[in-house]
């Protein structure tokens, strides 16, 4: 099957800062940057500049192969209604599609279209010790709060080592809260090779995001757990009801304001130039501006800057068949690597 042809330009200006390969001793051998997404639920404005705006900006570095892939396997740790789960994945591919994801230059595909992972995931736990996946942070949260975690939470590290180790990952973008789990993948990467006397997995490297954190419309970090959230295909009814919530202080309108602290002008600064960010924080400062027009600046920035993806959004969605033919030429592609690096795998350990 060949590519589809489908490469719409990005959104906004956005940079990224490269980082040295790990692949051993092999200059002459391209990075390989690996990053998941879990399936759940409408993208916000902190998934994207958390994460989804790094992705693609990662696509102008040259000599950098890039895998992303929609992770659907971890989602049914939370996830258990079959029609829920097929809509938040269509709507990733989607949402990723639309707001600039190549995938002539990203290998973009589905986690359970690639059954090589689990075989490898197996293959790990075999000389992987109980303590470090009790160690988890995920697995503790559960615990701390007396939520009976299932069997597939506690083995979430395994198969997210299996995800980056399959592709031979040198560089893992993630937040703070997945540093652990690339960590742990760094041990299980070890434990095999040091078992079966191979060189067979790659240390991969986090990368954290350079983007401080998002706040949410109560101030807090921007979750859908907290129903906090701007989601990006909100349409401009629905913005300004969100945006106009905001949570401020109660300055009176007349009194200087201090831009450092206040949600608004967190938000508003992830949208606008060093410029525009300098005049705003000097009418902050100056006393005279209420919080309600410093929303509506805000609200005209987020409209603008997210308009062509929504357009593009409604063209994939009327084209479902469009966006799973690329996925399945992602998988395709991913499976090239993942089967000779399972091949590799098991004639290290006997299984071939």
């Amino acid at each position: 099957m060949s590519r589809p042809r489908f490469a719409f330009p990005r959104i906004g200006d956005i940079i990224w800062a490269g980082s040295e390969s790990h692949a051993g001793n092999d200059t002459t051998m391209p990075k390989r940057i690996l990053s998941g997404v879990q399936p759940s639920g409408k993208v916000h404005v902190g998934n994207y500049f958390g994460a989804i705006k790094q992705h693609i900006a990662l696509q102008e570095l040259p000599d950098v192969e890039r895998f992303y892939f929609i992770a659907d396997f971890h989602s049914m740790t939370t996830i258990q209604d079959a029609a829920t789960l097929r809509s938040y994945v269509q709507g990733v591919a989607v949402d990723y599609l639309a707001l600039g994801l190549d995938p002539q230059r990203s290998v973009f595909f589905r986690q359970s279209d690639v059954p090589e992972v689990t075989e490898l995931a197996w293959m790990l736990s075999t000389v992987t010790g109980m303590g470090l996946l009790q160690r988890a942070h995920s697995y503790k949260d559960k615990i701390a709060k007396n939520i009976t975690p299932n069997v597939g939470l506690f083995y979430y590290p395994v198969l997210m080592a299996a995800d980056i180790l399959i592709y031979k990952a040198d560089i893992v973008p993630v937040g703070h809260d997945q540093v652990q789990h690339v960590e742990m993948t760094q041990d299980m990467a070890g434990y095999f090779n040091e078992t079966y006397k191979t060189k067979v997995f790659v240390r991969p490297e986090a990368k954290l995001s350079d983007t401080p954190k998002v706040p949410g419309t109560d101030g807090e970090k921007m979750s859908k757990s907290y129903g906090n959230t701007i989601d990006l295909q909100s349409d401009e009814k629905e913005l300004k009801k969100v945006i106009m919530s905001v949570k401020t202080d109660s300055t009176p309108v007349d009194q200087p304001k201090d831009p450092t602290t206040d949600n608004v002008f967190a938000l508003y600064s992830l949208f606008s130039t060093e410029d525009e960010k300098t005049a705003l924080a000097a009418r902050y400062r100056a006393g005279g501006m209420g919080y309600g027009d410093a929303k509506k600046l805000l609200l005209e920035k987020v409209i603008a800057y997210f308009a062509d993806y929504r357009k593009r959004r409604t063209e994939l969605l009327a084209r479902p068949e469009f966006v799973d033919e690329i996925l399945l030429d992602g998988a395709q592609r991913a499976r090239k690597v993942a089967r000779q690096t399972l091949n590799d795998a098991k004639f290290a350990c006997g299984l071939m």
